[in-house]
Order: C-alpha cells, then structure tokens, then sequence
C-alpha cells in the first residue's frame, strides 16, 4: 500500500497521533528517496498489557506508508532496568514478548511478513558494540546520562550505574539496527515519540498504566469476567475528560484501530449509539450524555474483540508453559522459602542469583569478644553501610584493611559471630 501513496499522504500516517514530531524535514527528504526505516524497541520486562495496542496501532501506520519497521526485544535493557527481568529469565521473557506480540499484531490485521523481529543481545554484546558503549561513556556526563535515564528507567532511592547505561545503549541500538528513526525512545536523534507514552491507569491516580500494578491493567490474557472485574473499579467519574483512564482507553486504542465506538443501553436512555470520531464521545461524555457505566460496557465488548484471538493461541500447552515459566507463580517462590522441599528441588542453583559486589572498607576494628574477628564497616552504595565480621586479623592489619576495596557477597542470610550479626560474607580484598 506504501507505495501507491505520495510522500505527503505517506507522511500523514506516519505522524498521525503523535505527541512530537522532530525533523519533519528530514523526514520529507528521506521519503523522497526511499522508504523510511523505523524501529520500535520493547524491554521484555513485565507482561505486556492492554496498553500495547497503542505502538501496535502505529506499527500498523508505518507499514501503512511503507516503512522498514523492526521489533526490538531489548532483553539486556530489561537486565540493566533495575534488574526488572532477571538474567536467567531474560530468555523466556524474549520468547513470551514475541509471541504476544504477534498475536496482537495478527488480532488488528497487522501481516509479519513486512516486520524485522530481533533480539537485543544478538548485536549488544560484540565486541564492536562493547567498544562503542565505553566510546560513549567517555563523552556523556553523568547528569546528561541520568535526565536521560529518569524518561525510561524505574527510579529508586540509591540507583544503580546501571541505570545510567540505559539511554547510551538505545542511542546505539539505532545505529546497529541500521535505521532512520527510533519510535517511542529518549535518544535525542530521534524524528518521532508516541503520542501519549501511556495510558493512564484504570485507578484513581492518573499514573501510566504498569506492568508491575496489577490493578492499574488489562493482561492480554486475562479471562473475561477479569476484563468486567477491572472496567468495573477502574475511576471513571461522570463528566471528567481529563483523569480518565477508560476514556483514553477509547481514544489511543480503539479508535486507531477499529475506527469507530458503539454502545448499547436502553431506548429511554438514548438507545443504541455508534460514534465515528473521538471527539463526540469526549464531548457527549463530558456533558453527562453517556453513562460511565455504558462506556465501561462499550469498552469491554470492543476489548475482548481484540483479546480473543490472542486468548485462543494461548490455550496450546506449549505456549500456556511458556506463560508459566516466563512468569513464575511468586507464591510458588514464597513456598520454596519456607521449607517446601518439591519447590526447592526444582530451584535452579545459578552463579547469576549470587548478589556479589564491590565495597570499599570505611572502618576496621578488632571484634570485642574475639581476638581472630575483625569488625568492618563496608560502604556497598546503599543507606547505610554494611557490618561485616571476618576472619582476617592473622593474614591482614588493620591499617591495611582500611579504605581498601573489597568484594562481598551479599544475599546470604545475616549470621551472628560472637553475638555481631554480620551483613555480608568478604570474599577477597584487593592488593
């Protein structure tokens, strides 16, 4: 179809319903000679929800003008995000994005034969990239790398370094990926970004709609009567237009995508009602002509439209597994914890769940209770310092031990040393 389109017609789609446009004419002068190369990236963090649908609906635009479009799995980023995707599920996580989101796709009509789908640790982790990530490093400042990281990375008290890697690698994911533009990203080359990131939650607070809040969204799988169960809490108050996650819901993705909005309700209330543009519905409903329960029943119909299909292709067992795994049951873990001998033995001993790291030995003095104990305070990034007890007096001095670095493992479970709980276990301490 992109190709039985003017550049203009082409550029229509391609910036329809976005929040910014940069490089517009950038934009002109590459559709004048060629199609336009896009790239959507994902971190396979969470699982995806009912908000998806928005970059779905724009991937559909960009094939509409004839765009190279690729799917980034940014698996490592969803590493680097706080540790959100543990390293031993970042494999599962890749394999559980890609197949829903081909069901998405596939549900709103989008053909995978015109996508790219790839995987970030597939180039992240060369050489060459290696090389350029430390290139980059040695020009970005720190306070240039964290405004960066505070639009895409989950923000905590005490950060991790890396946080701030996180937006220097999505400026290198468009040069490896060969493309013109990234869709949706904070690299400051970027033509594009969504028009709304997110959409709100189906709470009270406004805040985006979250993987991580169960509450605040819609699961692709969910079952139907969970799609009711939510529509029915989610806020919608009686003619606000503005803090409403239901309505924005009709706006960013029904509307793309299926062009037009019913409800149903009693002929004494105004009857049936199909609306095609969204700023009827918005006026109407900020005048109190629509019922929020009738648009909650709008809503649900149309949503389990587009959920069906991809609901269907998860009944097989391979991908239901797949679900499971991807996404472990956390009661299950809660079980293995207190002594559930079946769930344990299926508890995989990884080097990866070993939290080891490097601290720096802030103040060393001899254990009150034991001449062969050393006491150590060791700074390791967070609030407070950790207390460590160790062995060290007969192979190290004090003054020797002081303000050296050293390296800790830090997820065991506190042990008392003559009557001092140490925080951490010292593995070796540099030279």
């Amino acid at each position: 179809m992109g190709e039985q389109l003017s550049p203009d017609e082409k550029l229509h789609l391609i910036t329809r319903n976005l929040q910014e446009v940069l490089g517009e004419e950038k934009i002109k002068q590459v559709l004048s000679e060629r199609e336009l190369k896009v790239y959507w990236g994902t971190a396979t963090t969470g699982k995806p929800h009912v908000a998806y649908f928005v970059p779905m609906s724009k991937i559909a635009d960009f094939l509409k003008a004839g765009c190279e479009v690729t799917i980034l799995f940014a698996d490592l980023h969803a590493f680097l995000d706080n540790m959100k995707a543990p390293w031993e599920l970042l494999e599962l996580r890749v394999q559980y994005y890609e197949q829903v989101i081909k069901a998405m796709l596939e549900s709103i009509g989008v053909p995978l034969d015109k996508l790219k789908f790839i995987k970030g640790t597939d180039f992240q982790l060369s050489r060459e990239y290696t090389l350029d990530v430390y290139r980059l490093s040695s020009m970005v400042t720190e306070h240039d790398a964290k405004k960066a990281g505070a639009e895409v990375v989950k923000q905590v008290d005490h950060p991790l370094l890396s946080g701030l890697l996180y937006p220097g690698l999505q400026a290198l994911d468009e040069e490896y990926l060969k493309v013109d533009a990234q869709f949706g990203g904070v690299d400051q080359r970027k033509i594009f970004t969504l028009a709304e990131k997110y959409l709100p939650s189906l709470g009270l607070t406004g805040a985006k709609m979250s993987s991580s809040e169960e509450e605040s969204k819609i699961d692709l799988l969910d079952r139907k009567e969970d799609v009711k169960k939510k529509l029915k809490k989610a806020f919608c108050e009686p003619g606000n237009i503005e803090n409403n996650g239901v309505l924005s819901f009709v706006k960013h993705v029904l509307f793309p995508l299926v062009g037009e909005f019913s409800i149903k309700r009693d002929p004494k209330f105004g009857g049936d009602k199909t609306y095609t543009d969204f700023e009827e519905v918005e006026k109407e409903f900020g005048e109190e002509l629509i019922h929020p329960g009738d648009l909650k029943a709008g809503v649900e119909l149309a949503l389990n439209k587009l959920l069906d299909p991809i609901r269907k292709k998860f009944e097989s067992p391979e991908l239901r597994k797949l679900s499971n795994t991807a996404y472990p049951d956390p009661s299950k873990n809660k079980g293995a914890g207190k002594g559930n001998p079946k769930v344990a033995e299926e508890d995989e001993l990884v080097p990866s769940r070993l939290d080891i790291r490097v601290g720096k030995v802030i103040s060393v003095e001899k254990h009150p209770d034991a001449d062969s104990l050393y006491l150590e305070k060791i700074d390791v990034g967070e609030a407070e310092p950790r207390t460590v007890v160790s062995g060290l007096v007969a192979y190290v001095s004090q003054e020797a031990l002081q303000d050296r670095l050293v390296v800790l493992l830090c997820n065991l479970k506190p042990q008392k040393m003559r009557g001092v709980e140490s925080q951490a276990m010292l593995l070796c301490a540099s030279m």
